[in-house]
């Protein structure tokens, strides 16, 4: 277990400094840094460093009370379920079902994209659960990170933190785009009308996009500003967004031609979970719901209500707008920009067109809106850690929002938006999003059958074993699934090991952790099946994504080696050498268990 309160970090005597500072040592105040000897020392001792990092576990009550202080100030508590809820609606509809669904039903699934949305609403029900269980227990602003770095530890944590990272960046750049595309439609122009088209650039990355730069530095001065007037406008921004909702639906279904939806499968079925695993950045953002677990006022009764009654009904209302599409125009003539508005001018209701770019336009508004708080918290609690310099863990005293975390976020989400398409944005968000959505379910487990102060060697050696089981079963039922789309026997041998990983979960180990007031229902069976549904999205990407997600992964452990190990590991032994003592004049440590 180790502890984050430490001399010199988060000494309550510095909240007596300014909030805008900029020295070295707000960015760079662990040993490590000190000099570039002890900066070489550090590097020359990576091996010991990294294998302390991998095997060290952060405690509760460390990420509830002591890693706070690292902000010097706390956060407002000023949330309730009421706004949660709209929170849920606010940062989850915006561009995924308003772009995507029209490109995706266009490109991939056909009129079975209501099938996509369906595969990808269930598989996020189930991640759903587990961070609704890891909120109540632990509620801090680091949602995943802070869950993972309880139970998995630093370094897997770290690689989710920087996942997150790519995630808030990448989300906030393809919203932004979407934003814009919707923008011109509703002024009757192209979507690309008021980009800036550069021939030298490839081809994905020629579209400069300065109104997408304008509207993200926009949304985080308003999350910068307050949560709770953020709220506000939430609300109003979400409800006139549910009557677009609401109308485009009616109107879609009275409109409908059953003809359009044949053929259902144009694709096959690999088209449609492909789309599926686009697709479901749509339903990404639900987890910025738990980054405000700390701003809330009752966070075991108000973060179920919020999390779950909004998702339940999101997933609803994308399968009925995704319905309504595609019964209104046949699926080769959607367009791949501005589905809807378009497809009611098809119709000819083109005065709907505009409603409905309006709607889209305050729907994406408030997913922007919502992500800057959301992610601003993440980054918040991952500065805490020191896994990025301190100074973005600083909240604002007057404002109560952190103000650093959201710059950082915002103005990196600017420059990919200003340079990158929408397409090569989703993808590797999607891809990002599954990763972290299945490691929070390996922890679940872990949290569940594992517990440092009861379970034995064997134990955690059985948990091991049977987690490599699932996750290896599901890679392999992803991959032939890749291979031999139209092939049945290699999931008489990969399934049968999904069910027996499990089956051997529940029979072999005791349960170590009871959940204290609301716990994921059939455990271990729901989140051992959200790992093997997370991992099958991620294979049903294309290999480009992967490619961008393993360089992006690669610069993350660059990152890590130079800095982020270093820094880590001085915050946690700090602590170990104050709460050490002195025996015959030499300074014994307290045994720091795994």
């Amino acid at each position: 277990m180790e502890s984050i309160e430490a001399s010199g970090y988060g000494d309550p005597e510095t909240t007596t400094r300014s909030y805008w500072r900029w020295s070295k040592d707000d960015f760079f105040p662990e040993q490590s840094f000190k000099s570039w000897s002890s900066y070489k020392d550090a590097l020359l001792s990576a091996p010991h460093r990294f294998k302390d990092r991998l095997l060290s576990r952060s405690d509760e009550s460390d990420e509830l009370t002591k890693l706070r202080k690292q902000s010097e100030n706390d956060m407002k508590k000023c949330l309730n379920w009421w706004d949660l809820t709209w929170f849920g609606f606010g940062s989850v509809i915006g561009a995924g079902i308003f772009v995507l669904t029209g490109q995706e039903a266009h490109d991939h699934a056909g009129p079975a994209i209501i099938l996509s949305y369906l595969a990808s609403g269930l598989s996020a029900m189930l991640s759903v659960f587990c961070y609704t269980e890891f909120a109540i227990e632990i509620p801090v602003a680091g949602g995943s990170f802070a869950y993972l770095r309880v139970e998995l530890g630093d370094f897997v944590a770290f690689i989710t933190a920087a996942n997150i990272l790519l995630e808030c960046i990448i989300g906030g750049a393809a919203v932004a785009r979407a934003w814009t595309s919707y923008f011109t439609t509703l002024l009757d122009r192209h979507p690309n009308s008021f980009r800036i088209h550069v021939h030298s650039l490839s081809k994905g990355f020629d579209l400069l996009d300065p109104i997408a730069v304008t509207e993200l530095i926009l949304a985080s001065i308003l999350a910068m500003i307050s949560t709770r007037k953020t709220s506000y406008l939430n609300w109003v921004a979400s409800a006139v967004n549910m009557i677009v909702i609401l109308f485009v639906i009616i109107a879609g279904f009275a409109n409908a031609k059953v003809s359009n939806m044949s053929p259902f499968l144009p694709f096959g079925a690999r088209g449609v979970f492909q789309a599926a695993a686009i697709v479901y950045f749509a339903y990404g953002g639900f987890d910025n719901i738990a980054t405000m677990a700390e701003e809330t006022k009752n966070p075991s009764r108000d973060i179920p209500l919020g999390l779950l009654g909004s998702m339940s009904a999101v997933t609803v209302i994308y399968c009925l707008m995704a319905l309504s599409l595609t019964m209104m125009q046949k699926y080769t003539d959607i367009d791949t920009n501005a589905a809807y508005s378009v497809a009611f001018q098809h119709i000819g209701l083109k005065w709907a067109k505009y409603l409905v770019a309006l709607g889209a336009l305050k729907g994406m508004t408030t997913v922007l809106l919502v992500g800057a708080l959301g992610q601003g918290r993440y980054i918040t609690h991952i500065a805490r850690a020191h896994m990025i310099p301190p100074w973005f863990a600083l909240v604002h005293p007057k404002t109560g929002t952190p103000i650093n975390a959201t710059l950082l976020v915002s103005l990196s989400s600017a420059c990919i938006a200003f340079f990158s398409s929408l397409d090569v944005l989703a993808s590797l968000l999607s891809i990002s999003t599954l990763f972290i959505f299945a490691m929070m379910a390996v922890a679940l487990l872990t949290r569940r059958y594992y517990a440092r102060e009861l379970s034995s060697r064997l134990e955690l050696l059985k948990l091991i074993a049977f987690l490599l089981i699932i996750i290896a079963s599901s890679m392999g039922t992803s991959a032939y699934w890749g291979l031999r789309p139209n092939g049945w026997f290699g999931y008489t041998i990969t399934i049968p090991m999904w069910f027996l990983g499990t089956l051997g979960i529940r029979v072999f180990l005791p349960e170590r952790h009871a959940p204290k007031v609301w716990g994921v229902p059939l455990v271990p069976w729901l989140p051992s099946l959200s790992i093997a549904t997370n991992l099958f999205l991620m294979g049903s990407l294309g290999y480009q994504s992967f490619v961008r997600f393993g360089v992006c992964t690669l610069l993350m452990l660059v990152y890590y080696v130079l800095i982020g190990l270093h820094a880590t590991y001085d915050m946690a032994h700090e602590k170990q050498r104050s709460d050490g003592f002195y025996v015959n004049g030499e300074e014994e440590m307290e045994n720091v268990k795994p």
